[in-house]
């Protein structure tokens, strides 16, 4: 281009030294000193026809070896732009130079056209861009070394090449002018990365206020993608996952805004919140005290509460208090986490122990279903599987429950509350076997002793201690120790009011300590709970006649004697007694003579042994339509226990035998003779 300026000036053909200096002079001049002497060449090109008047000529003479190659580079100082090579003539020459004139000055057209007239008219010119490539026509005037480089200067009529530089001025880069920008802009300049991140934050900003989150999140994204090490845009981030619900994630950044910036309030502030929301009440006070100034106390109210909740249900655990303690504490803490926060593992881990505490079937419950939600995030969890295998022990499922302390034990060896767990369950199920076997082979003094000393192995487990206090009481009962069965029992129950199986033993040892009213009652309520066995109808039964039979003479007890006395004992103690209550011995006695009555009638129906066989089945006690359902013979036989049924009709009683209902002794039920001898017997 700014050879062009050159052309129109003057039509003559220029020298070469002419031409050097149109092709670096940024405004075309407006008088051309065709004639101001050049000391040095400038960027040699290929040699035109008019070679033997350019200065290459003289150097032609001379062998081109690099050194020689680089000299003019070394000997050549070119400015840029106004700024002319010869340093004699520099400060007139810069005194005729327009600015105005420069190209990049010019109109968008009148660049056009005048770029449209230089291309016509140095069209050769143009043509012979890049002669680097091509091999020179022209030979030395004397022949060159080996592997010469001749060195070139600019033809008179070669333009410049807007910005494409020539082969021969490869290595004279510094030389030459820089080229001007084309097709640049100046108004919408690049934007550097801080302002790329600075209108992200703004975008961010404005989608956070919109309450869209996810948009704003992926502008504080491209923000941070942009500035990795600006905290605000972390901190901002963090901001927009906490209000999205996504908590790990918002502590993340802020953690990472406070690292970059440790005394910034906000972003302290920030990160204390987020751990409120998360259930790490502790943390959060710890940074609310590197806040300087000190924040307020709403800021720091709901940390400072839920840290209370906390420590007291720990408290509550730690005393072994109530397990509903335990939980009501949890749940005021849980209602001041983040919208959507998870709750902390440590706080589900409380709330299964709190279950546990609590005891019963659906407590033990609950307390698995906390273990699996935790294992279903994470099955190698060793506290959740510890957790689970306790719920199982305590509901008496010892084997599934040395599963789980054993895997505990795998994914932590060191683990001491498996261990803990896994060598007393082992030893409880190995002294409870113990005394089982015993208890088998009718050594009953062995198996409650075995059964006693389980018992102190883990006195916490409801349930299986519950189990161990019903076996002891049989063996209390085979023992003859009603009174301690029965205590056993009511220790039993109390542990487990569901254990209907030690509630039978009860009502059993009752019995057998004839405390048959207390028997009746219980079985009763045994029938309440469960309706459906069949066998509790049978027992009710039975109870309530042994509770007729108690109500009624007791003959065995007057004559002194016991259920299984023989004929002889019953006889000898009936006339020793006799002697000593006749009305004739004791006259001042008016209560001999009833005495010596009801000692006939014992005697009189435990001598006979169909009488006796009635009274001891209480036969004698029953109404006949009981037999019968309430409904005689019309009632069915549905209201009969076969059993008695079976029993009367082997053992001459109303249905059998010859005696019917009246038997031998009076009818059914009959007393003796007052004052009479049964037998025969006669007083002298």
């Amino acid at each position: 281009m700014k050879g062009l300026f050159n052309s129109k000036k003057s039509p003559k053909k220029q020298t070469a030294g002419d031409s050097s200096e149109s092709h670096h002079a940024p405004h075309p001049p407006e008088k051309i000193q065709p004639q101001v002497p050049r000391s040095e060449p400038t960027s040699p090109v290929k040699p035109s026809s008019s070679s033997s008047r350019s200065p290459t000529k003289k150097a032609s003479t001379r062998p081109a070896s690099p050194a020689q190659r680089e000299q003019p580079k070394a000997r050549t100082s070119r400015s840029f732009a106004r700024h002319s090579t010869d340093q004699s003539s520099s400060s007139s020459r810069r005194s005729k130079i327009d600015p105005n004139t420069h190209p990049l000055n010019l109109h968008p057209d009148e660049i056009k056209r005048l770029s449209a007239q230089y291309n016509m008219n140095n069209r050769s010119s143009i043509d012979k861009m890049d002669v680097d490539k091509d091999t020179p026509s022209a030979p030395p005037s004397s022949p060159p070394p080996a592997q010469p480089q001749a060195s070139f200067t600019v033809p008179v009529n070669t333009p410049p090449t807007n910005g494409v530089k020539n082969g021969a001025n490869a290595n004279e880069e510094a030389e030459g002018p820089a080229p001007p920008p084309h097709r640049s802009n100046p108004s919408s300049p690049v934007p550097t990365d801080a302002e790329a991140a600075e209108a992200h934050k703004a975008d961010g900003n404005r989608f956070f206020k919109q309450k869209d989150y996810a948009r704003a999140i992926a502008e504080y994204t491209s923000a941070i993608q942009l500035m990795p090490d600006e905290p605000t845009y972390l901190s901002n981030r963090a901001a927009a996952f906490m209000s999205d619900g996504q908590y790990d994630s918002a502590l993340e950044d802020c953690q990472r805004a406070v690292d970059l910036d440790p005394h910034n309030p906000k972003y302290l502030l920030r990160l204390a919140r987020i751990y409120t929301s998360l259930g790490r009440p502790e943390e959060a006070i710890t940074t609310f005290g590197r806040i300087h100034p000190a924040p307020s106390l709403k800021d720091m109210a709901a940390a400072k509460e839920m840290l209370h909740h906390v420590r007291a249900a720990q408290d509550a655990l730690d005393r072994g208090t109530s397990g509903s303690m335990v939980l009501h504490a949890l749940d005021q803490a849980e209602k001041l986490l983040g919208p959507g926060a998870s709750k902390p593992r440590k706080w589900q881990l409380m709330r299964g122990y709190a279950y546990l505490k609590m005891g019963g079937a659906n407590s033990f419950g609950e307390a698995q279903n906390v273990a699996m939600s935790l294992l279903r995030q994470n099955s190698q969890d060793p506290e959740a599987l510890v957790l689970r295998g306790r719920a199982l022990y305590a509901q008496g499922e010892n084997d599934k429950a040395i599963q789980h302390f054993r895997k505990a034990l795998t994914c932590d060896p060191d683990f001491k509350d498996a261990v803990k767990w896994l060598r007393t369950v082992q030893k409880l199920d190995r002294m409870k076997e113990e005394g089982n076997a015993d208890y088998k082979t009718g050594r009953w003094q062995a198996a409650f002793d075995k059964y006693s000393a389980a018992l102190e192995v883990d006195p916490s487990n409801r349930g299986t201690n519950s189990k161990l206090y019903q076996n002891r009481a049989l063996c209390r009962l085979k023992l003859k120790q009603f009174n301690e069965a029965i205590a056993d029992c009511e220790k039993a129950i109390s542990l487990d009011p569901s254990y209907t199986k030690a509630r039978k033993t009860k009502a059993n040892a009752l019995g057998q300590a004839e405390r048959w009213e207390e028997a009746v009652r219980e079985w009763k309520s045994i029938q309440e709970l469960d309706p459906e066995d069949r066998t509790i109808p049978k027992e009710i039964r039975r109870a309530e006649l042994e509770l007729k039979k108690s109500q009624r003479k007791d003959y065995y007890k007057i004559l002194g004697v016991g259920k299984d006395a023989d004929e002889n004992a019953i006889k000898k103690a009936y006339r020793k007694l006799a002697i000593i209550h006749h009305p004739d011995k004791n006259p001042n006695d008016e209560e001999a003579a009833e005495r010596f009555k009801d000692i006939g009638e014992a005697y009189e129906t435990l001598s006979d042994p169909q009488k006796r066989a009635r009274y001891d089945s209480g036969e004698d006690l029953m109404d006949p339509s009981d037999l019968f359902g309430g409904g005689g013979m019309g009632g069915g036989m549905s209201g009969i226990d076969p059993e008695i049924l079976f029993s009367m009709m082997n053992g001459g009683g109303p249905f059998g035998g010859s005696q019917g209902f009246g038997g031998g002794g009076g009818g059914y039920g009959g007393r003796a003779r007052a004052g009479g001898y049964p037998g025969g017997f006669h007083f002298g």
